[in-house]
């Protein structure tokens, strides 16, 4: 008897292997999973500083330290649906890369169309999830709104000078402005108000022009040049991209990425991950990132919390098949001092 791949069982075997669309901020940043078996996701927000153990005389009692170690917060996230028509022609047209004349059966046929829906929704929602993680890393929110869903800001509590616009003569290329200098500034801010170690810098294609055109990395680089590298590739750090992220190599301590992607918004707008001159300096292990789903509010789905969950039904008259996929995604950096974000230009 032949396996029906529209049952929901083989529909979420086949999108959990698939490979993963690339997700740069995701992958160094928010590399944790949490499920909630509830509408509301609870999350952690952790608010603790480096305190000093207080003196006493020996012959007294000690004394009282308040813990500020974090506060916990709710948010009921906005259902994320991407649903669409499967077309009950595929299988008696060519598919996409098929030969002239076609070599495929129809059943083959249909199980590529197939795939490639599968792919393109897990796309739709892994960008969905980079977008919110880009937001999480420059604005230190969130911002999630919809069809019939308010508008609603999820504040994270990052320290407001975490997030800084550059000005007048202090942009980038500016004359007299060293973006080194600048760039050790902020990791130490980072290092004072989270205890975190900021050393990787992730910039958009403007910024990373800003910079190595700088008199201070350019003198660097003139150093260097033919012996050396003032940028030194780390092959453990290497590998950790995409296609749309370039490992620059080292400057100091600081690894240098260039993250360059975009996706299409609601008004057909092409819209860049990272605005224009953005630069992010953070610690990817400290930040703690974390991917959060709350429950698929779902029959098919046992009302279980996982990342997504897809399923198919046929409608009789006219002869039309959905694919729907569902998930309740939030991403929240629970340290979310551990990074920060400049305009800087």
């Amino acid at each position: 008897m032949p396996v029906d791949i529209f049952s929901t069982q083989v529909l979420n075997k086949t999108v959990e292997y698939l490979d993963r669309p690339a997700s740069f901020l995701l992958d160094t940043f928010f590399g944790q999973v949490q499920t909630a078996d509830t509408e509301e996701i609870f999350f952690d927000i952790d608010k603790s500083k480096p305190r000093l153990t207080p003196f006493v005389s020996p012959l007294v009692a000690g004394k009282v330290v308040a813990d500020s170690g974090y506060e916990t917060k709710s948010f009921k996230p906005a259902y994320a649906k991407d649903k669409r028509r499967f077309d009950p022609s595929a299988p008696l047209k060519r598919t996409i890369g098929e030969r002239i004349g076609g070599t495929l059966t129809p059943q083959q046929r249909r199980d590529a169309a197939l795939n490639r829906s599968l792919t393109n929704q897990l796309e739709n929602l892994t960008r969905r999830e980079e977008v919110m993680a880009s937001e999480a890393l420059r604005l230190g929110q969130v911002t999630v709104s919809g069809d019939n869903y308010p508008t609603v800001v999820v504040n994270f509590q990052r320290d407001a000078a975490l997030t800084v616009t550059l000005t007048g003569g202090n942009r980038w290329g500016q004359a007299g402005i060293k973006p080194l200098d600048n760039l050790e500034d902020w990791a130490s801010l980072v290092q004072t108000k989270s205890g975190a170690a900021a050393k990787t810098v992730i910039m958009d294609p403007a910024a990373w022009r800003l910079f190595r055109n700088s008199d201070d990395v350019k003198a660097l680089l003139t150093i260097y040049r033919g012996t050396n590298s003032a940028f030194q590739v780390d092959p453990l750090v290497r590998g950790q991209g995409n296609e749309k992220a370039r490992f620059i190599g080292t400057i100091g301590d600081f690894d240098i990425w260039i993250y360059n992607d975009v996706y299409t918004d609601d008004l057909g707008n092409t819209v860049p991950m990272l605005p224009t001159n953005t630069v992010i300096v953070g610690s990817p292990v400290n930040v703690e990132g974390t991917r959060c789903y709350g429950v698929i509010q779902d029959e098919k789905a046992a009302y279980r919390a996982q990342r997504y969950f897809s399923k198919s039904w046929l409608e009789e008259d006219p002869a039309v098949r959905w694919l729907l996929l569902q998930s309740a995604p939030l991403v929240v950096p629970y340290r979310p001092n551990a990074c920060f974000c400049a305009t800087v230009n």
